[in-house]
């Protein structure tokens, strides 16, 4: 199978270097020569190091089955096209609407989109069952998680050749239904928006939030750091982009804090500066390490991830399985959130979440049913 990348940007660099080292002629389409000139750099650079580390036998032969092309049409001999452009629905769907005139009736159609609609992504297709999300996380060479996200136009049969495709390519893929954020993103959203509350009311600092999450918690980076990491342009958009889409539930509410930080181009680790200040000379702000007020954090913010959780499954967001694979894999949770709430106790993540909306009165608060029966 020849697979065609859309988008040379990190994202799509990642996605195709891990399709050439699965034995895929891949051709990478980009609108903007100089990207492609990068990509093509970048990839032959992390395909020597490879072969250096004794990762792969041969990075020549692996870097010579990639074509960095501007031209779309010269992906008509592709039999599965992954888009990794920028995250605008109508910029999405013009370019699937144009592959269709380019690519043959048999050629697979997949967006790499972390939030948007597939089914409206789908819907500008002559043929929209061909269409589907997958959903790769970055690094793509890296990360392990692939969710695949069937339109509700998407032929059934596709899902099982995709979930095939994507265990042969070394991926550990789940299924998500098209709905905002599919799994990773919208249940991880009170890990973010959660701490910064915490943040926001004074209760603690980022730093001794961090601490308490990843010290307490277990969890490998704290959420101000790992926000900064992430990108706040990349971040708060995916919160934004979420709380719109189920229609302003309060539960995906984002900061002033965040959008502040986007607005002043503090972006975080990439430009310098975002929650913390990463300029030379600056040193991290020492945490609180006061082990009450921390096991408070952990428990305010676990409880708020459980009850997501719950809620995707409730939902038939995804199977049971599918969730906890996604948070282990996608973000590195130290444990799939069902089996946390089991050891940590369904009764005590109700009456946390009870406390909060108690004293809150706030629907953001608001426990699910499948956890309070």
């Amino acid at each position: 199978m020849v697979v065609g990348v859309i988008g040379s940007g990190a994202m799509g660099a990642g996605i195709a270097q891990v399709a050439a080292m699965a034995g895929h002629t891949v051709w990478i389409y980009d609108t903007q020569q100089a990207a492609l000139e990068n990509a093509s750099a970048a990839l032959k650079s992390n395909l020597t190091k490879l072969e250096e580390k004794g990762k792969i036998k041969d990075a020549a032969s692996v870097f010579a089955a990639m074509h960095f092309v501007s031209s779309l049409s010269a992906l008509a001999p592709c039999k599965l096209i992954i888009e990794a452009i920028v995250e605008n629905l109508h910029i999405k769907k013009t370019v699937f609407s144009e592959l269709e005139t380019i690519v043959a009736d048999d050629c697979l159609l997949a967006s790499n989109t972390s939030s948007l609609s597939i089914t409206s992504i789908a819907a500008a297709c002559k043929l929209p069952q061909r269409v589907l999300g997958l959903h790769f996380f970055n690094p793509a060479p890296l990360m392990a998680l692939v969710e695949i996200i069937p339109a509700i136009q998407t032929d059934a049969s596709i899902i099982t050749t995709m979930k095939e495709l994507m265990t042969a390519w070394g991926k550990t893929p789940v299924i998500a239904k098209d709905t905002p954020g599919f799994i990773v993103n919208r249940v991880a959203r009170p890990y973010y928006g959660e701490a910064i509350r915490i943040y926001e009311e004074g209760i603690a600092d980022m730093a001794t939030i961090d601490w308490a999450l990843t010290q307490i918690g277990g969890f490998k980076m704290g959420p101000f750091a790992l926000m900064d990491y992430i990108g706040h342009d990349v971040n708060y958009v995916v919160t934004a982009t979420v709380f719109e889409s189920f229609y302003y539930d309060p539960r995906y509410k984002p900061s002033f804090s965040q959008k502040r930080l986007l607005e002043a181009g503090w972006l975080g680790r990439k430009t310098g500066r975002g929650f913390y200040n990463y300029a030379q000379g600056e040193t991290t702000p020492a945490a609180n390490e006061d082990a009450v007020l921390g096991k408070q954090i952990v428990e305010r913010v676990l409880a708020m991830l459980i009850n997501e959780a719950l809620e995707a499954l409730h939902l038939n967001i995804a199977s049971a399985a599918d969730l906890e694979t996604a948070m282990t894999k996608g973000v590195n949770y130290p444990k799939g959130l069902l089996a946390w709430c089991e050891e940590w106790g369904k009764e005590k993540a109700l009456a946390v979440l009870d406390n909060l909306y108690n004293n809150y009165h706030e629907d953001r608060y608001r426990a699910c049913v499948l956890l309070r029966k």
